[in-house]
């Protein structure tokens, strides 16, 4: 346990941060935007991985697979906003029947629990074998998607969606047909999570049918983590740009921690129970700021009258 190795596993913690950072651009479309608790994630994540490697094993390039695994996504995230939109679904049952119905779908995509795919046989955008180049490409892809959303949600249905997860009875009486944009969100969020778990897939090697398991908690730890960084930075002065780009640096420093948990040795079983406590801190601290500052205005209001 010395400095060296762990300063030795960081380009693969970035690495993994950065790709698991698209996954938290999607959780952040549903969660932040939309204000819809979507557990289709964990579901879409594997398919994304599975839909990547098959293709990829059948003769596809890995672009081209890539492509269809965001497609993939996005037909995971339309099934998840009918459920809820057009039968009456809750949220959370609609995204908890969508990923229990992936599970199997992901079965019958790889005929089997996983599949291997080899950066020796097969031309790969991503690697832990590569680093270098793997962190180049997932820098690329996540800025394009950044770059594009950024774009998307100044255009009038970028702002028709913002507007019905700010205020959806206001956004009806506006005209706003808020079933629509639903759908649309979800359909676009689980493509960018397919998308992440196809570039996991590559990086890893392998598709796995639980390799999405806990993927919801990640995504929520990054964008929470993300938005706190971010306001004790920029406070204010945060504008959109800066909350998407704090999302995948969220995802990074969560993969960083957890690069320095498993360098300390401590238990592996306990990674997920280390990831409920982190992600529980992160969403208390705006809580505690807020509370700390609400304490000090009625003090100094109860000050304030004492001296009168």
């Amino acid at each position: 346990m010395t400095v060296a190795s762990l300063l030795s596993a960081m380009p693969g913690n970035v690495a993994q941060g950065i790709i698991w950072g698209i996954m938290a651009l999607g959780v952040f479309l549903t969660f932040k935007i939309l204000n819809f608790a979507d557990l289709t994630v964990d579901g879409s994540f594997a398919t994304g991985g599975a839909v990547t490697v098959m293709l990829i094993l059948n003769g596809w390039s890995a672009p081209a697979a890539l492509l269809v695994a965001f497609v993939a996504g996005l037909l995971a995230g339309l099934v998840t906003g009918i459920l809820h939109t057009a039968l009456g679904i809750p949220d959370i049952l609609a995204g908890i029947l969508s990923q229990i119905a992936l599970y199997s779908v992901n079965l019958n995509i790889m005929g089997g629990a996983n599949k291997a795919v080899s950066v020796d046989k097969y031309n790969l955008m991503v690697s832990l074998r590569y680093l270098p180049r793997t962190i180049l490409v997932s820098i690329i892809f996540t800025a394009v998607i950044i770059g594009l959303m950024y774009w998307y949600f100044g255009t009038e249905q970028g702002s028709a969606i913002r507007a019905t997860g700010n205020n959806p009875n206001m956004s009806r009486a506006q005209g706003i047909n808020i079933n629509l944009m639903k759908v649309l969100t979800l359909a676009l969020s689980n493509g960018f999570v397919a998308l992440s778990g196809g570039l996991l897939a590559q990086y890893q090697g392998f598709s796995d049918i639980n390799m999405g398991r806990g993927a919801i908690v990640i995504g929520l730890a990054a964008v929470i983590i993300g938005d706190v960084l971010g306001m004790a930075l920029f406070g204010k002065k945060m504008n959109f740009i800066l909350r998407l780009s704090f999302v995948v640096i969220g995802a990074i420093i969560y993969y960083i921690v957890i690069g320095v948990v498993l360098w300390l040795r401590m238990p592996t079983d306990d990674l997920k129970l280390f990831t409920a406590i982190i992600v529980a801190i992160f969403l208390a601290v705006p809580y505690l700021k807020g509370q700390a500052t609400s304490s000090f205005r009625k003090a100094a209001k109860r000050g304030g009258k004492g001296s009168c």
